[in-house]
């Protein structure tokens, strides 16, 4: 594992964002860890996220031109990873849209930058793709090219059909999603930790059940 995904794990943990226990999801399962992006909520948190995940992004080695962020999630996100692409010597344009166009001023409903080129759309996690099929929208009304996601976490777990949320967007869109960690990072993080034996083995079990490749 990249030292960068442990330390996100660890910053996870520290900021309550990733807990272990038993937790319900959306579609009725019950999950031996949570993870919840909204809890970097503060300077500090937002600021390591971002570079993070400017991190991931420059590891993926994914030519892009611009950053989107979609609404409302994607707009601190694409702020913090665009000022921490620009720390790091990458200097890229973002913008996020409105969810109701604007009828007066500027109008429209982008802020920021102009849709151009190769955009990278920004996300935290991906559970049914409807975000990025609205981003994808969006960037090819403005006559430019979705060329991939990048999201914080790959939950690597079947959505509603035998393939992951993930999976799916790759499949339908054509394009790649790129993730700060994965389960298996998580997986391997607490395969180091002798704390944390029976939360290891409870996802390992869930795994069996719903994970996918």
């Amino acid at each position: 594992m990249l030292d960068f995904k442990r330390a996100f794990i660890e910053l996870a943990i520290e900021c309550n964002v990733l807990r272990f226990g038993e937790f319900k999801t959306k579609a009725g399962r019950l999950s031996p860890y949570f993870f919840n992006a909204g809890l970097f909520n503060d300077g500090n948190s937002l600021h390591r996220l971002g570079q993070f995940y400017a991190k991931a992004i420059l590891a993926a080695q994914l030519p892009f031109n611009m950053l989107f962020g979609p609404a409302y999630k994607g707009i601190p996100l694409v702020s913090a990873i665009a000022i921490a692409l620009a720390e790091s010597g990458h200097n890229h344009a973002f913008c996020f849209n409105r969810k109701e166009i604007k009828d007066h001023g500027e109008g429209g409903n982008i802020v920021g930058a102009p849709l151009t080129g190769r955009v990278l759309i920004v996300d935290d996690v991906i559970t049914a793709g409807t975000s990025v099929q609205e981003s994808v929208t969006l960037i090819r009304a403005a006559a430019a090219t979705p060329c991939g996601v990048v999201v914080a976490l790959d939950r690597m777990e079947r959505g509603r059909h035998q393939i992951s949320a993930i999976q799916e967007v790759e499949q339908t869109h054509g394009i790649p999603v790129i993730s700060i960690i994965n389960l298996d990072n998580i997986m391997d993080y607490l395969a180091t930790r002798n704390d944390m034996a029976q939360y290891l083995q409870a996802i390992e079990y869930y795994r069996t059940q719903y994970g996918v490749g």
